[in-house]
Order: C-alpha cells, then sequence, then structure tokens
C-alpha cells in the first residue's frame, strides 16, 4: 500500500489524545454526509418534477409534430399521408388545425385557441384520459361539441355536466366587404367534456372535431396546421425524425417532444442546476468543519509528523498524507450520505412521506435518482473535501522535525 495512504488511514481511526477531536471528526463527517444526501435528492426532485411535467405534456403534445416552416397551415396530399403512416417506426398520424378564436357562454367571454382534431388524435396523446368532467366527444349526431381545458371552463363559467347551451364561437374572417358586413364568422359548440393536463394548455385550448374547425375557417379540405405523430413501441425518436424529414422534404419543421417545449425544459434545467449551487455553498459551509477537524488532527499528532520527518519523510510527503486524510475523511463522509439518499428516496418514492398541500396533480413530492447525477455530486463533494485539506496540509509541513530542533 502507498505510505502516505498507509500513514492516513491509521490517524482516521487512530485513538487521540482527547475526546474532543474525536466529537469534531464526527461532526465533519455528519456534515459532509448531510450535504451530499442533500445534493442528490435537490437533484432527484428536480428530476421528479421534469418527469411529471413530460408525462403532462405527452398527453397534449405528440412525440413528434410536423409543422410548416412559413405560414400557420399547409395541406398534404393523400399520398404523402400515406407514406408517412407506413413508415417503419411510425404507429399514427394525426391532423390538426388550429386558430386564435374568442367564446362566450351565457354572458362569460375570453379568447383561447380553437384546435379541431380527428378521431386519431386521442390515441396518438391519450388525451381522453386527462377528462375530469363529462366525455371527450367531439361530435354527437349532427352537432358539434367541445372538450375545454379546465381553464377555458372556468373562465366561460360552465358546467359541462349540465350545460345544455350551445357555446358561441367568434372567428375572425375576410369575407366582410360592407361597412354593414360582420368581420368574423359565428358558429356554435355544445361543451362535451373538461380535460385537465397542465395550465398552459388548460387555460387557453378548446378541442372540437376537424370538420367543424375548417368549415368555420373556410380552407380548403385537407388543411391542417400539424401533423401529430406518435411512434410505434422501440423505435428511436430520433430515427422517426429522420425518416419524417426525408419524406416531408424541405419547408417544414419537425421537432420532438423536447424541442416543442424546449424553452420550459431549459428553465427547469436552469432551475435544478440552480438549486445545486445553492446546496454546494451548504456544503462549502459545512467544510469548514473539516478544516477544524483536520487542523486538530494535525495539532494531535505533531510529534508523529517530527518523528517521520526525522525518520527521512519529506514535506511532500507529509502533505500527500494530510491530503489523503482529508480525503479519507470526505470519502466516508459521501459515502454515508449517498446511502442516506437512496435510502430516503425510497422511501418517498415507496410510501410519499413527504406530501404536497391539496390542490396539485400529485398527492406527494416526485423524486426519480438519475445514474448520471451521481458524477457533478461525486465531483463536488470531492473537490470541496480536497480544498478543506489544504490548509491543515501547510500547517502539517511547518512542524518540525527533531533533528532541526537539536
Amino acid at each position: 500500500m502507498n505510505f502516505p495512504l498507509l500513514i492516513a488511514r491509521r490517524y482516521l481511526f487512530a485513538k487521540r489524545s482527547t475526546n474532543a477531536i474525536n466529537i469534531i471528526t464526527g461532526i465533519s463527517v455528519f456534515g459532509i454526509a448531510i450535504g451530499t444526501a442533500a445534493l442528490l435528492l435537490v437533484l432527484s426532485v428536480f428530476n421528479g418534477f421534469e418527469d411529471l411535467l413530460s408525462g403532462l405534456f405527452g398527453h397534449f403534445n405528440p412525440q413528434v409534430k410536423i409543422t410548416a416552416a412559413k405560414g400557420k397551415t399547409f395541406a398534404p396530399d393523400s399520398l404523402v399521408l400515406s407514406r408517412l403512416r407506413s413508415l417503419p417506426g411510425v404507429l399514427l398520424v394525426s391532423e390538426t388545425l388550429e386558430e386564435i378564436a374568442f367564446f362566450e357562454f351565457d354572458g362569460s367571454q375570453d379568447f383561447g385557441v380553437l384546435k379541431g382534431v380527428d378521431d386519431l388524435f386521442a390515441r396518438v396523446n391519450d388525451i381522453d384520459s386527462t377528462v375530469r368532467e363529462g366525455k371527450y366527444q367531439l361530435s354527437i349526431d349532427d352537432r358539434n361539441c367541445a372538450v375545454l381545458g379546465a381553464g377555458m371552463r372556468n373562465k366561460l363559467s360552465i358546467n359541462t355536466e349540465s350545460a345544455t347551451e350551445a357555446m358561441a364561437v367568434y372567428m375572425p374572417t375576410d369575407e366582410a366587404r360592407g361597412v354593414l358586413d360582420k368581420p368574423f364568422k359565428t358558429r356554435f359548440l355544445y361543451p362535451a367534456g373538461t380535460f385537465a393536463i397542465q395550465q398552459d394548455f388548460d387555460n387557453q385550448y378548446v378541442l372540437t372535431n376537424l370538420a367543424f374547425m375548417r368549415e368555420i375557417l373556410a380552407v380548403p379540405p385537407g388543411t391542417v396546421s400539424a401533423l401529430e405523430v406518435k411512434c410505434k413501441p422501440g423505435a428511436g425518436v430520433a430515427a422517426v425524425k429522420k425518416q419524417l424529414r426525408e419524406t416531408m422534404g424541405e419547408g417544414y419543421t419537425i421537432k420532438d417532444s423536447y424541442e416543442q417545449n424546449e424553452a420550459f425544459f431549459k428553465v427547469m434545467q436552469l432551475e435544478k442546476w440552480m438549486g445545486f449551487a445553492i446546496t454546494s455553498l451548504m456544503l462549502i459551509l459545512m467544510a469548514f468543519n473539516t478544516i477544524g477537524a483536520l487542523w486538530m488532527i494535525v495539532l494531535d499528532k505533531q510529534k508523529d509528523i517530527s518523528v517521520l520527518k526525522s525518520m527521512g519523510a519529506t514535506d511532500r510527503m507529509v502533505h500527500r498524507i494530510f491530503l489523503l486524510e482529508g480525503l479519507l475523511l470526505t470519502l466516508l463522509g459521501m459515502g454515508i450520505g449517498l446511502l442516506l439518499a437512496v435510502g430516503l428516496y425510497a422511501v418517498q418514492k415507496t410510501y410519499g412521506i413527504i406530501t404536497i398541500p391539496q390542490g396539485f396533480l400529485v398527492e406527494s413530492y416526485p423524486i426519480a435518482m438519475r445514474i448520471a447525477d451521481f458524477v457533478p455530486v461525486i465531483a463536488t463533494v470531492i473537490g470541496i473535501g480536497l480544498l478543506a485539506a489544504l490548509p491543515p496540509a501547510q500547517r502539517a509541513v511547518r512542524v518540525p522535525s527533531f533533528l532541526r530542533e537539536e
């Protein structure tokens, strides 16, 4: 075994001259353990929220979305649609068409986004599983129906379970020519259900059938604002995007689920690493306990250091001994902290002991531990531990040998 490492290991578990040194060392190890566990759990909680919101977005946004690079709409021909649906990695392709509209119901009014969808839309994203009131129904016999986001339902004061009146939809039109002509087209939808996914969707979207949307917009048959794609199980999204790009050619934007909400996920990542940085500052404060513990060990082992120097140990070797001593203290605390974090993660994942106030989508804090997060946590803890060991190691180098004293 490396000689400095052997001495450092002996000092780590050796008996101290005073019990206070053992207490200070124990506090140092405990502080590192708590800091390590906090770092890993902070990242895991942010991961949990990210996974939760990604799942919620998946109930509205598709795995892959195709839109026109220029303009709001495009009209893919039947041959292109047939080729898209026959691609190896594609399971379903849904046609959608959306536009901003003005809604009115029983005196309540608000703007929102009216989105016309086909029969495959619910199979692409399972949005029917998010319906909280009424049914996911976009037409009944000859009546056009609507499924509203929970926020739109509240703003329009609609009770979808007992609504008998129709909701008025006002859409701007270019057909008005005279002064008395109305600058908008009016149609009616019957509220059938309410979905609850995430505020960005709930507060602005109203879903209806695609035929109604094309009629109110007065666009040619086949016009869409997006083609929404669901991949086959096991198919790589990147590979499917490549296939779609080759099939569609130029002039189209193809985005996966991350790219459709890129701004949101970037903010989530920023918040995650800001939380990590703030927790790291707490660990830096705890590192002063490590400095104090190592400094006390140096003072306690001055006689041993002098003997080692008298026997030929160089200043560099003494310096390495106490750097390794600091590293061992850090590794001991870090190991305990990692085990503590994994244990708390398992308990929270299984029993949900830390709950969230009522009104949120889940009852307890979501948490997801990722192997990749261990790397920055371990690197940060070891780096802080080594920095904390530098001042005591420099102090140990200044201890004189017996030969110099003589």
